[in-house]
């Protein structure tokens, strides 16, 4: 099942949200202030890419992951959340798309507090 709903996620969109995360994280990687949300943005385009399966974890980061994960949210964090939160409420009023708005609704979590995230599979 979760091969078919990752070939079906990458079809219907998955494969240009996780470029545009990944391009936004090598923009990010450029400058040295930027490398560690560049590389929570690849760890995200990562997770966009294939995210049947797979679940998150959150919680198990120091004083620099709140550090982090403060000025993501100040920054980015809470628009991120809101997008993925709308994008899944969307998808979960039809029924075919209840499993594409699950996906979304990790994301969000992801989107939200990326720093000390765990990705796993189920």
């Amino acid at each position: 099942m979760s091969i078919i709903g990752n070939l079906l996620w990458l079809v219907l969109g998955g494969v240009v949200v996780s470029i545009v995360w990944a391009i936004i994280g090598l923009i990010l990687c450029v400058t040295i202030i930027g490398i560690p949300f560049g590389v929570q943005c690849l760890k995200i385009a990562g997770f966009v890419l294939w995210p049947f399966g797979r679940d998150i974890t959150l919680g198990k980061f120091g004083v620099f992951g709140a550090i982090g994960n403060i000025i993501w949210i100040v920054v980015c964090g809470i628009e991120l959340c809101i997008a993925h939160l709308v994008c899944g409420l969307l998808l979960c009023v039809t029924v075919i798309g209840i499993p594409f708005g699950l996906q979304h609704f990790k994301l969000a979590k992801l989107a939200f507090i990326p720093f000390g995230a765990e990705i796993h599979r189920k």
